[in-house]
This record gives C-alpha cells, structure tokens and sequence, in this order.
C-alpha cells in the first residue's frame, strides 16, 4: 500500500505538526518555522498543509491544519499532500488509531487497470495507536473499495463468487454456492428470476466460519453485479455507476474480513445473493407474482426494484437460523440519497439497544449512519390486489422506509436484526478516500460485533 505503518520509524523521520485554527502560537515551533508560516498565511485551516524549509534545500517538516480539530480522520489528506518518505506526528493524538487508519485509508488508490499508486509514505503510528488492529480494518475497506471499483466486465456474478472464495481461503473458511436452475429446486425463485436473463448464472453463495457453538452472526449483502433496471430498462445516465449495485455485497465482504482478523469469538455466516439485472427474452417482468422462500407471493410493480427480492429469499434462509446479530446491507435506494445525501447511510432496526449500540459506534470511528423509522401505517403503502405485497409504492413517498418495510417481512425470528440502505461511493474525494467504491457503515458494524462477542 502507498502508506506503512513501520513502528520505530522516528529516528529519521520528518515531524508532521498539527495546528488547529487560530491556534499556530501553541505548537511550539521554532520562530524561523512560525515566520514562514506566517508569510505563507498560515493559520490552521482544515485540510491546508504546509511544508516547512530546512537548511541547504532540504525539508524540516511539515505543518497539518485541523480546523476545530473535530475530524480525526481529516489527517487522511496527508497521504497525498506530504512529499514521499518517511514521517511521524510531532505531538499525541487523542484518537491515534482514527488518525493511523486515515492515513491508510487516504493513501488508497485502485491501480488494477493501470493507473498509477499513490506515494510512498512511511509513518510511525502514533502513539497508542494499535497497528494490528488498524492494518486489518483498513485491508476490509480496501477490499470493499477494490470489489465496488472493479466493472461489471471482470466482476460479475461467478467473478464475486470467486471473491467470496478467495476471502474464505485465506481465513480457512467454508463455503457452498446454489446456482441456475438449482436455485429452484432449492427454492430461491427470487434469486433465480432476478437473475435467469443474464448470460451469467444467478447464485446464492453461502460463506461460513469460526466454531459452531459460537454466538450466530449472520451478514447478507446485495450482490447485482449490474443493474439495468430489467424490463423498466433505466435511462443510460442511470446505469453509469451500476457495477456498484453489488455494493451491499462487498461491504459485508469488508466487513467479515475484519471480523475473521481479529478472530472474534463467533460463527459467522455470509449470504450473497450475487445476479445481474439483464435484459432477455426470459426476463421477468411488471406485472408478474413471484413466490419467495418464505412462501410470501411478491407482485412485481417495478422491475428495477430487484435488490430487495434477491435479499428477501436471502434473509428468509439467514432467519431460519434464529442469528444472534443478522445485519443486510444493500446499495436499495434513491431515495436515501434524496433524504440524507450518499455520506449518511440510513439503517433500520426494531432493536433498540442495538440502535443504540450502532449509534454510538458511529460517532465513536467517524463512520457516519442515522436511524430512519420502521414507520408501520406505511407498510399498507406495498399492498397488492392479487398478491401478498407489492415489492414498491405506488405514490413513490417514504422509498427508503418502504423497501425496508418489505424486508421486514421476511425477518420473523431474529430480533437483532438490522438494515442499511447505503451508497457505497464517494462522489468526490475526500480526506480518507477517493472518489470512487467506498466502506460505508462496516467499520462502526466491526465495533459493535468486538465489542459484543470480542
């Protein structure tokens, strides 16, 4: 990776002084540093930085701005920003794992099809900080930036198969695959009618590790590899970020990846339902009643609205199980962008301590989610004339509360059971990340499990 952690870094190394607004006289800098800050109008601004001179041409340092020095993860633009060698922070932090993973976090690049590393920073993490801990986090994010970026070309169903079988063959996991036709006999018609169109075969796969007396954790993610919106075909500006609808999927790959680093005492399950959304002869269509898993029959309103189909058989099977924590994560809706923008994922759940768990796991590692209510009088909204339910609205209100109103359903036994309707991309780069496939929710996700089964 552009950025290391290497421990005992120091004693070359260059200092990194951060500065707060307003606040360049408290660092403590020799006056030839604070006059040059000075002269390059120098004061603390969030994101700015700047590099101090040393003697016969060399560099001294370098100066960081923090703004009110409320992001911990803002130090992240120091993987790009500092010229390549080796680097250590002049003061301690009060979050040192926060600013180590932004540093990892914001030297990622996706370099598979060409495109250059970034820099070649060494940083001795700050003291504190746990290294280990901090590497495997950010191998899971990466691992769901590199799955999300990758196109529909070289990441289809059977390629996010083989992802989730790399994953497992590193962590001496175990894993099963139903696909085509068996999906059928194995009842997942939903699955299989989502993705029969495709010249590449639908699939449930199925990833299970650590003992079998362990507390149950189960993670479902939306694995459509690509969505042209079926038979309601999307307008050509709608597919242009399509190879990120299998977002669901990778997060909850990211997510198990640290989960099975740290070896937490649980018995993990992974289901992906992992199709594309194509156009055939065999496509299904509006119109249609589908019968699921469960044996709850689906009328289809909207053929685009398929993530939710592909994780209802998903969830029926995980919820037979009766998991301790059952946690489904899916790129679902538009209209979660339009509440709460593609930087706050929503998610839902009917349990209240784990509400409140998530909640504050959130604000603790700088991982934004926000609770959105399970509002049951719109649950009427999905009523059919001829089936059980409609899989969308007919006044197109409440998007995101209804696709998960219909989840709901098909989650009878498990309590702990929670949804998230996230984005999986940055739209333009950020401190700790790129534009591009992004970790939405996983690291607050991986705080909640340690610190419930670690």
């Amino acid at each position: 990776m552009p950025v290391e952690l290497v421990e005992g870094n120091q004693t070359a190394a260059l200092p990194v002084h951060l500065v707060r607004k307003d606040r360049l006289e408290t660092v403590g800098l020799p006056e030839a540093a604070m006059a040059w800050a000075r002269a390059n109008g120098f004061s603390g601004e969030a994101g700015r930085t700047l590099i101090l001179p040393g003697e016969h041409g060399a560099i001294a340092g370098a100066l960081f701005g923090t703004g009110d020095g409320e992001n911990a993860l803002a130090v992240g633009a120091l993987a790009r920003s500092l010229p390549e060698g080796d680097w250590y922070f002049a003061q301690d932090l009060p979050q040192p794992d926060l600013a180590a993973l932004a540093l990892l976090l914001g030297g990622y690049s996706f370099t598979r099809y060409g495109k250059k590393p970034g820099k070649a920073l060494r940083f001795a993490p700050p003291a504190g900080a746990d290294g280990r801990h901090v590497r495997d986090i950010a191998d899971g994010v990466f691992r769901t930036r590199d799955l999300v970026n990758t196109p529909t070309s070289d990441m289809g169903p059977a390629e996010l198969e083989e992802a989730v079988r790399a994953l497992a063959a590193a962590h001496q996991a175990d894993v099963s695959t139903i696909s085509g036709d068996d999906l059928l006999i194995q009842n997942f018609p939903m699955i299989h009618a989502v993705g029969r169109a495709s010249t590449s075969a639908p699939r449930l796969v199925d990833m299970t590790w650590g003992p079998s007396d362990a507390p149950k954790v189960t993670l479902v993610g939306k694995g459509v590899c690509f969505d042209t919106g079926g038979l309601d075909i999307k307008p050509s500006s709608g597919m242009l970020l399509m190879k990120k609808d299998m977002g669901g999927a990778a997060n909850v790959l990211g997510l198990a990846s640290m989960i099975m680093a740290a070896k937490l005492n649980v018995r993990l399950r992974v289901l992906i339902p992992a199709v594309e959304n194509s156009i055939a002869g065999n496509a299904f269509r509006p119109g249609d009643v589908l019968r699921s898993r469960k044996g709850i029959t689906v009328e289809i309103g909207n053929t685009d609205a398929e993530g939710r189909l592909v994780l209802a058989d998903a969830l029926a099977l995980a919820d037979d199980e009766e998991p301790g924590l059952l946690i489904d994560m899916a790129t679902l809706t538009g209209a979660a962008r339009v509440a709460l923008g593609p930087d706050l994922p929503p998610f839902y759940t009917g349990d209240e301590a784990l509400a409140s768990d998530i909640a504050a796991a959130s604000i603790a590692v700088e991982d934004p989610l926000w609770r959105m209510p399970l509002w049951r009088p719109y649950d009427a909204k999905l009523n059919s004339k001829i089936a059980d339910v409609n899989n969308v609205t007919t006044d197109g209100f409440a998007g995101s509360i209804t696709a998960a109103l219909f989840l709901k359903r098909f989650v009878e036994k498990t309590a702990g059971w929670a949804h998230f309707d996230i984005f999986a991309w940055n739209p333009s780069d950020r401190p700790h990340g790129p534009t591009g496939g992004e970790a939405q929710g996983i690291r607050a996700l991986e705080r909640v499990i340690s610190q419930r089964f670690g």
